[in-house]
């Protein structure tokens, strides 16, 4: 995501502006009379165009039909981008196996492998390492005695999920003990000459939850500019998505609870009690998105927790997947913090994907 210029430009003023602009973007006040501005310009001509001479106003038609040819061509651009990442997803993916393997101890990863030289490491002397390793040797020793050597890298993805603000509010606490089962997550992209999208895979081991070992998440994706509106083309949209049918064992679905209410009979004036299945928070809920009809109207409602699901499903695919071991020791997180406001979007989006009350409304547009 580019930084805006003034965060670019001014080291040190620009951490005051990002707070204000933080705090302008949640004041629903000033964002209401924001939108209620921006409506009022849209399809307005300014006045300095109507004043233009009417040979002028032709040749300003003739440069906006060039700009839908570039509107056409930059389809085009990010249509190619979207094979050359299918192409290097298919290189990425042995390393991201071999991760897998390691983490759910299918791999075990030899002396060469696990060597790492922490920053901090560089300009300490060869016998102070020496010392250092045979007290970390002595001290992991010790562990082993006092508990079974673990395998793989434990709730690894779990901890990915904890650690990621975006996610994290997505969990209940009831999710957590499913997630620990979670073994890896893969993006599939569509094959050469099908429509443009891309799948995320959630891998789990075999639990008590459901009977799946593979959840889904399809997006399906367009790279056209509309014709009835070819500047607001800004490199593709999600359009849709599918999820997947969990399998769940009997009494382990947490996308629902059981609500039980006192009734009184109006006449005899006798209570009873009703017993209700209502729709549960939970992060599982991603893999239950609205559906779209054909004629692509939307209540607002649907339509915000699909723009909120389109974001997450992306940052999921850009970030989380290519750089997992990060999110997981916490170095990946500064970086995605350096955005204040839209990490803060972000944010609010993920919680109203695993709730069932009313979302906000977000753009639904993944690129550039």
């Amino acid at each position: 995501i580019m930084l805006p210029l003034w965060a670019r430009v001014e080291p040190e003023s620009s951490s005051r502006a990002r707070q204000l602009t933080v705090q302008m973007m949640q004041n629903p006040q000033i964002l209401a009379a924001l939108q209620e501005r921006l409506d009022g310009l849209v399809g307005s001509p300014s006045g300095y165009m109507e004043s233009l001479p009417k040979v002028v106003k032709r040749r300003v038609n003739a440069l906006k039909n060039l700009q839908v040819k570039c509107a056409h061509i930059e389809a085009k651009f990010y249509e190619e981008v979207h094979e050359l990442e299918r192409k290097y997803a298919a290189l990425y993916q042995p390393l991201f196996d071999k991760r897998s393997d390691i983490v759910k101890a299918a791999y075990e990863p030899t002396e060469e492998e696990c060597e790492w030289k922490a920053d901090e490491e560089e300009e300490l002397t060869v016998s102070k390492q020496e010392e250092m390793k045979e007290k970390a040797k002595v001290e992991e020793e010790k562990k082993d005695e006092e508990k079974e050597d673990p395998k793989g890298v434990p709730e690894f993805w779990l901890t990915v999920f904890k650690n990621v603000d975006l996610l994290s509010d997505m969990l209940q606490e009831h999710d957590e003990p499913i997630l620990k089962h979670l073994q890896d997550i893969k993006v599939k992209f569509s094959d050469p000459g099908q429509p443009m999208s891309f799948s995320l895979e959630f891998n789990f081991e075999p639990n008590e939850f459901f009977t799946n070992t593979l959840l889904t998440k399809t997006y399906k994706m367009r790279s056209e500019p509309d014709e009835n509106d070819p500047f607001s083309f800004d490199g593709p949209e999600i359009m849709g998505c599918t999820g997947c049918t969990i399998d769940w064992t009997k009494g382990k679905n947490i996308t629902l609870k059981t609500i039980k209410k006192k009734q009184k009979h109006k006449g005899r004036g006798t209570v009873r009690t009703v017993t209700k299945t209502v729709p549960n928070d939970s992060f599982f809920n991603f893999f239950t998105p609205p559906d779209v009809p054909e004629s692509g109207d939307l209540d607002e409602d649907s339509e915000a927790v699909l723009a909120a699901d389109f974001e997450i499903g992306h940052f999921i695919r850009e970030r989380i997947v290519p750089r997992a071991v990060l999110y997981f020791t916490g170095e990946a997180i500064e970086d995605d913090d350096d955005d204040v406001s839209t990490h803060h979007s972000l944010c609010v989006m993920a919680s109203s994907l695993s709730q069932t009350s009313e979302p906000s409304h977000w753009p639904s547009h993944v690129f550039p």
